[in-house]
């Protein structure tokens, strides 16, 4: 997808403006109350009070299981398709373990160092905020930010370089959602925005925000095609009308991965969004079209090394001819003969194919 610059202008004012919005609903709750504050985020409202212990185990532990869980059910039902092979095992196991060691002190370097330096004094700044005001700022910073980040790596070639692992896997599921450079993961831009906001004192809505958010996410890189069901059921076509352009979706995300974009199913060229996909469909995007692609990857892709994947260029792929070694340049899709994609507003059920 070549970077259109009068597009991308547009679509960051249209962005700012919607990075503001929750700032002003909070500014207008703080002037309507006189400047009192009945709640602030530390204080969970009560009907969500019981729910956070969860969360927090949830998010220091719970997805860890979780994923591990989710993804040998689907090797179990064979949903990869014997394609996650010796080779490619390595690389998604290494790609999910390795930020998990690498990330906390990267972080924790930021928020308790950096931070306290470039901003002192600023710490709980924002702890006045009330707890739906941080959930909704921060939702929309993360995310947004995210989508931001993920449609550069694609419509830039030189960031192209540190996503296209991503991309590679010749499968969709739990096992490659994690799936990595290690610059694109350390890089990851929301991670510091979000780290900020919280210490600003937004803690607690981040922890409910970053919770639900990787639900969704894991949820639309899942072989599981959980999303099937509202398209199939005629009564259920309402909600999947709604469903399908808030959030990402199997169907919807899956085109993203597809090895190719001139089926009018595989879409690369959008359908950015992480958590929401409502950007996407801000932005025009968005593809919906509620089939599956047939196959996934790059066709560039030659099965490679994990230490190319996850180290590029501190270490180059050896095999002949691959993107990951030296002087070498690959477009990141097969594009076939063109053909009308399905609107953005289909409301056409057609069988998926998984």
């Amino acid at each position: 997808m070549a970077l259109d610059k009068a597009k991308l202008t547009r679509d960051l004012g249209i962005s700012l403006l919607i990075y503001s919005l929750p700032v002003v609903a909070i500014y207008l709750y703080f002037k309507l109350n006189n400047g009192i504050v009945s709640e602030s985020h530390l204080t969970l409202p009560p009907f969500l009070e019981f729910v956070q212990p969860v969360f927090a185990n949830l998010r220091s532990w719970g997805f860890i299981a979780l994923t591990i869980i989710l993804g040998i059910a689907e090797f179990t039902a064979g949903l990869y398709d014997e394609q996650w092979t010796g080779r490619e095992r390595k690389v998604d196991i290494i790609c999910f373990l390795a930020p998990k060691l690498i990330l906390p002190p990267v972080i924790a370097f930021f928020s308790l160092t950096a931070l306290p330096y470039l901003i002192p004094n600023l710490a709980n700044t924002f702890s006045w905020v009330p707890f739906w005001g941080g959930f909704f700022l921060i939702a929309i910073a993360d995310d947004l930010t995210q989508y931001w980040y993920h449609r550069l790596h694609h419509q830039v070639p030189f960031l192209w370089r540190f996503h296209r692992t991503h991309h590679s896997a010749p499968y969709m599921g739990m096992a490659m959602a994690s799936r990595q450079n290690f610059i694109y993961t350390i890089l990851f831009s929301q991670i510091y925005l979000t780290a900020t906001l919280t210490y600003l004192g937004l803690g607690l809505p981040a922890l409910f925000v970053l919770v639900i958010k990787s639900f969704i996410v894991l949820g639309a890189h899942s072989s599981i095609a959980w999303d099937k069901p509202f398209y199939k059921y005629k009564v259920l076509h309402p909600v999947a009308w709604v469903l399908e352009r808030v959030i990402s979706t199997p169907a919807t995300h899956h085109a993203h991965h597809a090895d190719t974009s001139g089926d009018g199913v595989g879409h690369f060229k959008g359908n950015f969004g992480n958590m929401f996909f409502l950007w996407d469909v801000f932005f025009g995007t968005a593809l919906i079209t509620r089939k599956f692609p047939t196959s996934y990857g790059t066709k560039s892709y030659k099965s490679e090394e994990w230490y190319a994947q996850f180290l590029w260029p501190i270490f180059k792929s050896k095999i002949e001819g691959s993107p990951l070694a030296d002087g070498v340049l690959a477009k990141p899709i097969s594009e076939k003969k063109e053909v009308a994609p399905i609107p953005v507003n289909t409301n056409i059920y057609e069988p998926a194919q998984s």
